[in-house]
């Protein structure tokens, strides 16, 4: 199974994805590539960090399940190669996730959002998001909604981490119930 988790830039979803697959021996999650540098005090594991070549040579050779420009670089997927009987967790924009969609239509897609625009610049913020990037993200945050609705992803709410995530890992084992 494909498990895809969106939403915007600052709403906890990393977070959330991190504790899923802490707490849940089933899941595996695949890294995404980037070209952005790291921020300040990000794990360095958090995303493969690679140049803007070695992406664009990545794509030409067919590596990619999504990929997409988003701001001034460039994110994708790299097809998976999860272990045997475990569930592949893809933490992506909306955009990736209609890609992953079209060629998994059973795929489970979550959209993860702020309780509020105000929450997540503050958590912006926090994270130490320069001031210009707080308001690309900020104004990309209500485009990436309704991209997600008219997916049909479920939206949840993360005004509290340990409910947001209690409610994804319930949405998770409702989908396998339904597919065994």
């Amino acid at each position: 199974m494909i498990i895809v988790i969106s939403g915007p830039g600052g709403v906890g979803k990393g977070t959330l994805v991190d504790r899923l697959v802490e707490h849940d021996p089933k899941l595996w999650l695949s890294r995404s590539w980037t070209t952005r540098a790291p921020r300040t005090g990000e794990s360095p594991d958090a995303y493969t960090f690679v140049t803007r070549q070695e992406f664009e040579d990545r794509i030409e050779a067919g590596g990619f399940l999504e990929w997409a420009p988003f701001l001034d670089y460039l994110q994708g997927t790299p097809l998976p190669e999860a272990p045997a009987g475990r569930d592949v967790v893809l933490e992506i924009d909306v955009q990736g996730a209609a890609q992953v969609l079209e060629q998994h239509p059973s795929a489970v897609l979550l959209f993860i959002d702020a309780p509020s625009r105000s929450e997540q610049r503050r958590r912006l913020e926090r994270r130490g998001d320069t001031p210009d990037k707080v308001e690309k993200r900020l104004a990309l945050a209500e485009s990436e909604a309704a991209a997600a609705r008219d997916l049909g992803m479920r939206l949840v709410v993360n005004d509290d981490l340990d409910r947001a995530t209690a409610e994804v890992a319930a949405v998770i084992e409702a989908a396998r119930i339904a597919s065994s």
